[in-house]
């Protein structure tokens, strides 16, 4: 007999790890989920539903996760199964704080469908409209 895990014990080991992994982004818990991606769990891991860790933070309105993950190579513009980016999931909850931190990170605004510009125009949130709008060069640029 061996002390070495079977794949079923494995597989279950792994699921629940990232049970735990999607709940700490759920849940807000940056250090938590910047403990493991540096240990090597990959920023854009993604649940049965393509709903990534940032996703999940940025829906849940933690802003300082979403950053934590960006800093670490998450793509912030990854769609989930159903066309969704974490931007526009942001702008649906009215994260403000989110919606900065998804920018700052370099987030398209026209990701995904709807995009954040689509739901912005949905909300009359014209504040995100405008900042979301490419910035006017002048002539001499």
């Amino acid at each position: 007999m061996t002390d070495e895990p079977n794949s079923a014990e494995t597989e279950a080991a792994i699921s629940e790890l990232a049970t735990r992994l999607f709940d700490a982004a759920r849940a807000g818990d940056p250090a938590m989920l910047a403990q493991y991606v540096d240990a090597g769990v990959p920023p854009d891991l993604a649940n049965e539903k393509g709903d990534t860790l940032v996703m999940l933070a940025a829906y849940h309105g933690h802003d300082e996760v979403v950053r934590v993950l960006a800093r670490r190579g998450a793509d912030v513009d990854r769609a989930n199964d159903r066309g969704q980016t974490p931007l526009a999931g942001a702008v649906f909850k009215g994260e403000d704080d989110v919606v900065d931190a998804l920018l700052a990170a370099g987030a398209d605004p026209l990701a995904g469908h709807p995009t954040a510009v689509d739901t912005a125009t949905m909300f009359g949130r014209e504040d995100l409209l405008e900042r979301f709008a490419p910035q006017e060069r002048g002539a001499d640029d």
